[in-house]
């Protein structure tokens, strides 16, 4: 199971503190993990093994709507700061209108995050 991860930059604590609460489900080796590039490098550096892309500006959150598209996520966790604004928007709408025309569950808060990562593992048998 492969789980795409987007977060914008005053959310990429919240993204790490978040996958923290997942880290013995994380290292079973039962969930790949993809991020854009600097959300990734965070990630990194935390413990985590991770798929770096893209950063999302130069193309990062394209790669994984295609990766959406394709069928090769199960969901796609993406922690959106609503109170700054964002250059690439509309590389981001076009993420969520990917995720919603081909039925990929996207979260986009740590709450509906945890929902779908204990459900999503629950599911695949973590």
């Amino acid at each position: 199971m492969k789980i795409a991860l987007i977060a914008h930059d005053g959310k990429k604590a919240d993204m790490v503190h978040f996958l923290s609460g997942f880290r013995e489900s994380l290292h079973r080796g039962d969930i790949e993990l993809v991020a854009t590039g600097t959300t990734g490098s965070h990630i990194e550096k935390a413990g985590f093994q991770v798929e770096r892309l893209l950063s999302g500006p130069l193309g990062g959150d394209a790669q994984i709507a295609a990766l959406a598209a394709e069928k090769k996520l199960a969901a796609v966790i993406f922690f959106r700061d609503p109170l700054d604004k964002h250059p690439h928007e509309p590389d981001v709408q076009m993420l969520m209108r990917i995720c919603d025309v081909h039925n990929i569950p996207l979260a986009t808060n740590p709450a509906s995050a945890e929902l779908m990562f204990k459900a999503l593992t629950q599911t695949y048998g973590n």
